[in-house]
């Protein structure tokens, strides 16, 4: 989908929390998870685009990777249910959110370290015929499902210019490698809607505008994505919309320009009255609090009468 197509779903979507999308693909309604007496995600309504790329923006514990876990079946909500493309997923486990078409990576790569490139690829694809204890001995009913994945798999390594690395160990790639792997490999999966944990962090620069321009194909190959991050520079170049969470609630939705300048996204990163003028009160008060702190007398050092104790046993020294 071309990017002026996909800002066009926005067209009449009021900016505010929570609106209802055109067409929606993923609707999650009332989503808590609570940590003790933490409330780190707290979601009254939430829904996503089809076919659009929209960023999920917010200062750090904000409960954008919780809300991402509890999406895809990584951890239980306490209360709340979610539905994609229409089938209840609230409760899931991960397998069966990939299988419905929803897949993800991580802000921490997960590539399996101790294999080879190609063998990482090949884990990615779904619905394996041999993969079935009793089937794994008859290679003739699986042979030719595991040539197409190789080829598949070999045509996106080429896709993200690892093919030289194909056979090396998943170790020995370098940071910025490994999240190309991981991308690549939730493509296996053929997936409807793809979600990226911070697709940037810890990236070398050279390999960020290449991360950019795969996370655009996948719009343009048609899957829906949903990702955070914290670049500011990424979220305006690639996102068609932008959701902002604080304190494990939305506070603001709408496209990039405008919710750079909502007050709310501001106040959220910055705090609130961030930029306010001090009243002539609290200009005095701040420079009592000062000068009560300049002036203050030491404590007194005094120990006459009592003997100095060590601290484990408590006996005189």
């Amino acid at each position: 989908m071309a990017p002026s197509v996909a800002t066009d779903l926005f067209a009449d979507v009021p900016h505010t929390p929570g609106a209802p999308k055109r067409d929606a693909i993923l609707v999650a309604d009332n989503v808590v998870r609570r940590f003790g007496g933490l409330t780190a995600v707290d979601i009254e309504h939430v829904e996503i685009q089809r076919g659009a790329i929209t960023a999920l923006i917010g200062p750090n514990g904000a409960g954008k990777t919780t809300f991402f876990n509890l999406l895809t079946g990584f951890d239980r909500a306490n209360s709340g249910t979610w539905t994609f493309e229409g089938q209840q997923l609230s409760g899931h486990p991960p397998y069966q959110v990939a299988r419905a078409g929803m897949v993800r990576t991580f802000q921490l790569t997960k590539a399996l370290t101790r294999i080879p490139v190609i063998e990482n690829m090949r884990l990615g694809a779904t619905n394996q015929r041999g993969e079935h204890l009793w089937r794994s001995w008859l290679p003739f009913l699986w042979n030719q499902q595991e040539r197409s994945i190789t080829d598949r798999a070999e045509q996106l390594l080429a896709r993200f210019k690892l093919d030289h690395m194909r056979d090396e160990y998943a170790g020995e790639l370098s940071g910025g490698q490994r999240k190309l792997l991981e991308m690549a490999r939730a493509l296996m999966a053929e997936p409807t809607m793809v979600m990226l944990d911070e697709p940037m962090a810890g990236v070398n620069p050279a390999l960020t505008q290449s991360l950019l321009g795969h996370v655009k194909d996948l719009r343009t190959l048609g899957m829906t994505v949903l990702f955070v991050e914290h670049d500011m520079d990424m979220v305006r170049d690639i996102s068609d919309w932008v959701i902002v969470m604080a304190e494990g609630r939305i506070v603001a939705e709408g496209p990039p320009e405008a919710v750079m300048a909502d007050q709310a996204v501001i106040d959220a990163y910055l705090g609130s009255h961030h930029d306010a003028p001090l009243t002539e009160a609290e200009e005095e008060r701040q420079l009592a609090e000062i000068g009560a702190e300049l002036f203050a007398e030491p404590a007194s050092n005094d120990t006459t009468g009592a003997e100095e104790t060590t601290p484990a046993s408590g006996e005189p020294r």
